[in-house]
Protein backbone atom coordinates (compact mmCIF):
# COMPACT_ATOMS: atom_id res chain seq x y z
CA UNK A 1 0.00 0.00 0.00
CA UNK A 2 1.24 3.55 -0.91
CA UNK A 3 2.35 6.42 1.11
CA UNK A 4 -0.97 8.67 2.43
CA UNK A 5 0.54 11.40 -0.12
CA UNK A 6 0.39 8.99 -3.14
CA UNK A 7 -2.65 8.09 -2.21
CA UNK A 8 -4.64 11.03 -2.01
CA UNK A 9 -3.22 12.00 -5.33
CA UNK A 10 -4.05 8.69 -7.32
CA UNK A 11 -6.25 9.78 -9.84
CA UNK A 12 -6.54 13.33 -9.59
CA UNK A 13 -3.58 14.35 -11.97
CA UNK A 14 -1.68 15.81 -9.20
CA UNK A 15 2.09 15.57 -8.83
CA UNK A 16 3.94 13.35 -6.76
CA UNK A 17 6.76 13.00 -4.58
CA UNK A 18 8.12 10.48 -6.89
CA UNK A 19 7.25 12.24 -9.74
CA UNK A 20 9.63 14.93 -8.52
CA UNK A 21 12.37 12.02 -7.71
CA UNK A 22 12.10 10.38 -11.67
CA UNK A 23 12.06 14.21 -12.95
CA UNK A 24 15.47 15.15 -10.62
CA UNK A 25 16.80 11.81 -11.10
CA UNK A 26 17.15 11.14 -7.41
CA UNK A 27 15.59 8.52 -4.65
CA UNK A 28 11.94 9.10 -3.28
CA UNK A 29 14.00 9.61 -0.11
CA UNK A 30 15.81 12.79 -1.06
CA UNK A 31 12.65 14.42 -2.35
CA UNK A 32 11.35 13.67 1.37
CA UNK A 33 14.23 15.11 3.30
CA UNK A 34 13.92 18.26 1.05
CA UNK A 35 9.85 18.76 1.67
CA UNK A 36 10.70 17.70 5.59
CA UNK A 37 13.45 19.95 6.33
CA UNK A 38 15.91 17.52 6.83
CA UNK A 39 18.07 18.13 3.95
CA UNK A 40 20.80 19.76 5.25
CA UNK A 41 23.93 17.89 5.46
CA UNK A 42 22.11 14.78 4.01
CA UNK A 43 21.86 16.39 0.44
CA UNK A 44 24.20 18.55 -1.45
CA UNK A 45 22.77 22.02 -2.46
CA UNK A 46 22.89 21.05 -5.93
CA UNK A 47 20.88 18.51 -5.45
CA UNK A 48 18.28 20.34 -3.65
CA UNK A 49 18.33 23.02 -6.02
CA UNK A 50 17.65 19.96 -8.49
CA UNK A 51 14.67 18.70 -6.64
CA UNK A 52 12.86 22.33 -6.07
CA UNK A 53 13.18 23.04 -9.78
CA UNK A 54 11.75 19.83 -10.89
CA UNK A 55 9.26 20.56 -8.17
CA UNK A 56 8.21 23.55 -9.81
CA UNK A 57 8.32 22.22 -13.07
CA UNK A 58 5.86 19.80 -11.88
CA UNK A 59 3.91 22.41 -9.67
CA UNK A 60 4.31 19.77 -6.84
CA UNK A 61 3.23 20.63 -3.21
CA UNK A 62 3.49 18.45 -0.02
CA UNK A 63 0.57 17.33 1.15
CA UNK A 64 0.08 19.39 4.40
CA UNK A 65 -2.19 16.49 5.94
CA UNK A 66 0.30 13.07 5.59
CA UNK A 67 2.88 15.38 6.36
CA UNK A 68 1.41 16.76 9.68
CA UNK A 69 0.62 13.34 10.33
CA UNK A 70 3.83 12.45 10.01
CA UNK A 71 4.79 14.90 11.94
CA UNK A 72 1.88 15.22 14.28
CA UNK A 73 1.05 18.53 13.59
CA UNK A 74 -1.78 20.19 11.95
CA UNK A 75 0.55 23.25 11.23
CA UNK A 76 -2.76 25.05 11.61
CA UNK A 77 -2.39 27.41 14.64
CA UNK A 78 -6.01 29.32 16.31
CA UNK A 79 -6.63 32.48 17.57
CA UNK A 80 -9.75 33.27 19.49
CA UNK A 81 -10.31 36.81 20.05
CA UNK A 82 -13.17 38.65 22.00
CA UNK A 83 -14.14 41.64 19.02
CA UNK A 84 -12.41 41.15 15.73
CA UNK A 85 -15.61 41.96 13.97
CA UNK A 86 -15.84 45.67 15.86
CA UNK A 87 -12.21 46.83 16.40
CA UNK A 88 -10.45 49.40 13.85
CA UNK A 89 -7.50 47.93 14.73
CA UNK A 90 -7.77 43.95 14.34
CA UNK A 91 -7.21 43.76 10.77
CA UNK A 92 -3.52 44.52 11.62
CA UNK A 93 -2.91 42.10 14.61
CA UNK A 94 -4.72 39.47 12.55
CA UNK A 95 -2.16 39.96 9.37
CA UNK A 96 0.40 40.34 11.30
CA UNK A 97 -0.07 36.62 13.39
CA UNK A 98 -1.36 35.07 9.69
CA UNK A 99 1.67 36.83 7.83
CA UNK A 100 3.92 35.94 10.50
CA UNK A 101 2.16 32.20 10.38
CA UNK A 102 2.41 31.89 6.67
CA UNK A 103 5.95 32.49 6.61
CA UNK A 104 6.54 29.18 8.94
CA UNK A 105 3.89 27.36 6.14
CA UNK A 106 1.55 27.83 9.06
CA UNK A 107 -2.19 28.79 9.07
CA UNK A 108 -4.34 30.59 11.02
CA UNK A 109 -8.10 29.65 12.07
CA UNK A 110 -9.93 32.76 13.59
CA UNK A 111 -12.83 32.55 15.60
CA UNK A 112 -14.21 36.10 17.15
CA UNK A 113 -16.30 35.10 20.69
CA UNK A 114 -18.33 38.57 21.21
CA UNK A 115 -16.86 38.72 24.21
CA UNK A 116 -18.93 36.11 25.62
CA UNK A 117 -17.11 33.40 27.87
CA UNK A 118 -18.86 30.66 27.45
CA UNK A 119 -18.38 30.98 23.17
CA UNK A 120 -14.51 31.22 24.21
CA UNK A 121 -14.67 28.34 26.24
CA UNK A 122 -16.39 26.29 23.22
CA UNK A 123 -14.04 27.72 21.00
CA UNK A 124 -10.91 26.77 22.31
CA UNK A 125 -12.18 23.62 22.85
CA UNK A 126 -13.02 23.33 19.07
CA UNK A 127 -9.73 24.53 18.15
CA UNK A 128 -8.54 21.90 20.28
CA UNK A 129 -10.67 19.05 18.91
CA UNK A 130 -9.18 19.93 15.69
CA UNK A 131 -5.83 19.30 16.78
CA UNK A 132 -4.37 22.64 16.18
CA UNK A 133 -0.65 23.19 17.17
CA UNK A 134 -1.24 25.83 19.63
CA UNK A 135 -3.84 29.36 20.56
CA UNK A 136 -3.34 32.91 20.35
CA UNK A 137 -5.63 34.73 22.84
CA UNK A 138 -5.93 38.05 22.06
CA UNK A 139 -8.15 41.29 23.18
CA UNK A 140 -8.94 44.64 21.23
CA UNK A 141 -8.58 46.43 24.44
CA UNK A 142 -5.76 46.27 26.82
CA UNK A 143 -6.93 44.36 30.26
CA UNK A 144 -6.71 41.30 32.89
CA UNK A 145 -8.01 38.62 31.64
CA UNK A 146 -9.87 35.13 32.22
CA UNK A 147 -7.87 32.54 30.41
CA UNK A 148 -10.49 30.25 28.69
CA UNK A 149 -10.57 27.04 29.62
CA UNK A 150 -8.47 24.65 27.58
CA UNK A 151 -5.27 27.30 26.61
CA UNK A 152 -3.37 25.19 28.70
CA UNK A 153 -3.82 22.20 27.54
CA UNK A 154 -1.96 23.18 24.48
CA UNK A 155 0.93 25.60 23.47
CA UNK A 156 -0.81 29.47 24.26
CA UNK A 157 0.10 33.01 24.04
CA UNK A 158 -1.59 35.95 24.88
CA UNK A 159 -2.13 39.03 22.86
CA UNK A 160 -2.53 42.66 23.91
CA UNK A 161 -3.87 41.68 27.26
CA UNK A 162 -2.37 39.53 30.46
CA UNK A 163 -3.90 36.54 32.32
CA UNK A 164 -5.35 37.08 35.48
CA UNK A 165 -3.59 34.11 36.97
CA UNK A 166 0.15 34.85 35.29
CA UNK A 167 0.35 31.71 33.85
CA UNK A 168 0.30 32.58 30.56
CA UNK A 169 3.21 34.30 27.91
CA UNK A 170 1.76 37.72 26.45
CA UNK A 171 2.48 40.05 24.31
CA UNK A 172 0.96 43.86 25.06
CA UNK A 173 1.58 47.58 24.05
CA UNK A 174 4.84 49.35 26.68
CA UNK A 175 2.01 51.93 27.38
CA UNK A 176 3.93 53.25 30.17
CA UNK A 177 6.52 54.17 27.77
CA UNK A 178 4.21 55.34 25.36
CA UNK A 179 2.73 57.94 27.78
CA UNK A 180 5.94 59.38 28.39
CA UNK A 181 6.78 59.28 24.16
CA UNK A 182 3.59 61.69 24.44
CA UNK A 183 4.88 63.98 26.97
CA UNK A 184 8.16 64.16 25.98
CA UNK A 185 6.58 65.53 22.19
CA UNK A 186 5.28 68.46 23.58
CA UNK A 187 8.13 69.11 26.22
CA UNK A 188 10.55 68.87 23.20
CA UNK A 189 8.50 71.68 21.94
CA UNK A 190 8.62 73.57 24.76
CA UNK A 191 5.52 73.37 26.12
CA UNK A 192 5.31 73.32 29.99
CA UNK A 193 1.19 73.51 30.89
CA UNK A 194 0.30 70.47 29.53
CA UNK A 195 -2.95 68.59 30.03
CA UNK A 196 -4.29 64.96 29.77
CA UNK A 197 -8.22 64.37 28.15
CA UNK A 198 -9.94 61.04 28.32
CA UNK A 199 -9.51 57.61 29.26
CA UNK A 200 -11.51 55.74 32.46
CA UNK A 201 -9.53 53.15 35.36
CA UNK A 202 -8.25 50.81 32.20
CA UNK A 203 -4.94 49.57 32.76
CA UNK A 204 -4.33 51.62 29.48
CA UNK A 205 -5.09 54.86 30.95
CA UNK A 206 -3.55 54.12 34.09
CA UNK A 207 -0.48 53.29 32.02
CA UNK A 208 -0.12 56.16 29.86
CA UNK A 209 -1.01 58.44 32.70
CA UNK A 210 1.79 57.34 34.46
CA UNK A 211 4.14 57.61 31.76
CA UNK A 212 2.76 61.25 31.42
CA UNK A 213 3.51 62.15 34.59
CA UNK A 214 7.08 60.37 34.56
CA UNK A 215 7.88 62.49 31.51
CA UNK A 216 6.90 66.29 33.66
CA UNK A 217 8.28 65.03 36.75
CA UNK A 218 11.67 64.76 34.84
CA UNK A 219 10.93 68.04 33.75
CA UNK A 220 10.46 69.31 37.25
CA UNK A 221 6.64 70.26 36.68
CA UNK A 222 3.83 69.06 38.51
CA UNK A 223 0.30 68.65 36.69
CA UNK A 224 -2.60 70.46 38.57
CA UNK A 225 -5.48 67.57 39.27
CA UNK A 226 -7.75 69.62 37.34
CA UNK A 227 -5.89 69.20 34.31
CA UNK A 228 -5.97 64.97 34.15
CA UNK A 229 -9.63 65.45 33.13
CA UNK A 230 -10.91 61.34 32.71
CA UNK A 231 -13.97 61.62 30.04
CA UNK A 232 -14.11 58.36 28.26
CA UNK A 233 -12.58 57.21 25.35
CA UNK A 234 -15.36 58.77 22.35
CA UNK A 235 -15.03 62.09 20.77
CA UNK A 236 -17.41 63.53 22.91
CA UNK A 237 -15.29 62.83 25.70
CA UNK A 238 -12.96 64.96 23.99
CA UNK A 239 -14.57 67.89 23.30
CA UNK A 240 -16.34 67.62 27.12
CA UNK A 241 -12.72 67.41 28.65
CA UNK A 242 -10.85 69.80 26.33
CA UNK A 243 -14.03 72.77 26.50
CA UNK A 244 -13.86 72.70 30.14
CA UNK A 245 -9.79 73.34 30.16
CA UNK A 246 -10.10 75.67 27.71
CA UNK A 247 -13.34 77.69 27.77
CA UNK A 248 -13.56 81.63 29.40
CA UNK A 249 -9.65 80.77 30.66
CA UNK A 250 -7.25 83.56 30.02
CA UNK A 251 -4.14 82.58 27.53
CA UNK A 252 -1.55 82.72 30.04
CA UNK A 253 -3.95 80.44 32.65
CA UNK A 254 -4.92 77.78 30.07
CA UNK A 255 -2.65 74.39 28.66
CA UNK A 256 -1.14 74.96 25.95
CA UNK A 257 -0.60 71.36 25.10
CA UNK A 258 -3.36 68.50 25.48
CA UNK A 259 -2.02 64.46 25.61
CA UNK A 260 -5.24 62.62 24.45
CA UNK A 261 -5.94 59.08 25.78
CA UNK A 262 -6.66 58.40 21.84
CA UNK A 263 -7.54 59.51 18.28
CA UNK A 264 -11.33 60.08 19.05
CA UNK A 265 -10.76 61.71 21.96
CA UNK A 266 -8.28 64.15 20.14
CA UNK A 267 -11.13 64.49 17.78
CA UNK A 268 -13.15 65.77 19.83
CA UNK A 269 -10.53 68.40 21.66
CA UNK A 270 -9.83 69.34 17.81
CA UNK A 271 -13.28 69.94 17.10
CA UNK A 272 -13.68 72.35 20.69
CA UNK A 273 -10.21 74.32 20.06
CA UNK A 274 -12.10 75.16 16.55
CA UNK A 275 -15.33 76.38 18.23
CA UNK A 276 -13.52 78.26 20.54
CA UNK A 277 -11.53 79.86 18.27
CA UNK A 278 -7.89 78.89 18.99
CA UNK A 279 -5.96 77.26 16.40
CA UNK A 280 -3.62 74.08 16.52
CA UNK A 281 -1.18 74.00 16.70
CA UNK A 282 -0.77 78.21 17.26
CA UNK A 283 -2.41 78.19 20.40
CA UNK A 284 -2.70 74.51 20.79
CA UNK A 285 -0.78 71.71 20.26
CA UNK A 286 -2.58 68.13 20.34
CA UNK A 287 -0.93 64.84 20.30
CA UNK A 288 -3.61 61.68 20.06
CA UNK A 289 -2.91 57.69 20.76
CA UNK A 290 -3.59 54.83 18.51
CA UNK A 291 -3.15 56.39 15.32
CA UNK A 292 -6.53 55.01 14.43
CA UNK A 293 -6.44 54.20 10.34
CA UNK A 294 -8.51 56.23 8.21
CA UNK A 295 -8.97 58.82 11.26
CA UNK A 296 -5.88 60.44 12.25
CA UNK A 297 -4.32 61.55 9.60
CA UNK A 298 -7.71 63.40 7.59
CA UNK A 299 -8.51 65.40 11.26
CA UNK A 300 -7.66 68.76 10.86
CA UNK A 301 -4.56 69.31 11.51
CA UNK A 302 -3.88 65.43 10.63
CA UNK A 303 -3.06 64.45 13.90
CA UNK A 304 0.46 63.50 15.60
CA UNK A 305 -0.06 60.27 17.72
CA UNK A 306 1.66 57.35 19.29
CA UNK A 307 0.91 54.42 17.26
CA UNK A 308 -0.28 51.04 18.86
CA UNK A 309 1.86 48.05 17.85
CA UNK A 310 -1.20 45.67 16.77
CA UNK A 311 0.71 44.38 14.10
CA UNK A 312 4.08 43.75 15.61
CA UNK A 313 2.08 42.19 18.57
CA UNK A 314 0.41 39.58 16.09
CA UNK A 315 3.82 38.99 15.05
CA UNK A 316 5.74 38.97 18.05
CA UNK A 317 2.88 36.38 20.00
CA UNK A 318 2.62 34.43 16.13
CA UNK A 319 6.52 33.98 16.91
CA UNK A 320 6.45 32.98 20.10
CA UNK A 321 3.93 30.18 19.73
CA UNK A 322 5.55 29.11 17.17
CA UNK A 323 8.37 29.10 18.47
CA UNK A 324 7.50 27.07 21.36
CA UNK A 325 5.60 24.48 18.63
CA UNK A 326 8.74 23.88 16.87
CA UNK A 327 10.76 23.10 20.54
CA UNK A 328 8.22 21.52 21.87
CA UNK A 329 9.33 23.86 25.16
CA UNK A 330 6.46 26.16 26.67
CA UNK A 331 7.46 29.71 27.36
CA UNK A 332 7.50 31.29 30.78
CA UNK A 333 4.56 33.25 31.50
CA UNK A 334 6.25 36.69 30.87
CA UNK A 335 5.13 39.68 29.70
CA UNK A 336 6.92 41.28 26.87
CA UNK A 337 6.13 44.72 25.72
CA UNK A 338 6.45 46.28 22.58
CA UNK A 339 7.24 50.35 22.03
CA UNK A 340 4.33 52.58 20.34
CA UNK A 341 5.93 54.28 17.77
CA UNK A 342 5.66 58.33 17.15
CA UNK A 343 3.41 58.99 13.51
CA UNK A 344 4.25 62.93 13.29
CA UNK A 345 1.80 64.73 11.64
CA UNK A 346 1.02 68.54 12.08
CA UNK A 347 -0.89 69.14 15.71
CA UNK A 348 2.13 69.53 17.58
CA UNK A 349 4.00 72.86 17.43
CA UNK A 350 6.24 74.95 19.40
CA UNK A 351 4.62 76.43 22.71
CA UNK A 352 2.99 80.38 22.14
CA UNK A 353 5.11 82.83 23.46
CA UNK A 354 2.98 84.89 26.09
Amino acid sequence: MGSTEEQRSAGSGRATSRDVARLAGVSHTAVSFVFNGRAEGNLSPATQERIREAAAELGYRPDPVARGLRRRRTAVIGLVTDEIASSPFAGRLLRGAMETAWDSDHLVLTVDSGGDRAKEDAAVAELLDRRVDGIIYAAMSLRRVRVPEGLHRTHSVLANCVPDDDSLPSVVPAERAGGRTAARLLLDQGHRRIALVGGQDDIASVERLRGFRDALRAEGITVPKEWIVRTGGEISGGHEGATRLLDGVPADRRPTGIFCYNDRVAAGALHAATRLGLTVPGDLSVVGYDDQEHMAAFLDPPLTSVALPHRAMGEAAARLLLDAIDTGRTPPATVRRLACPVISRSSVGPAPIR
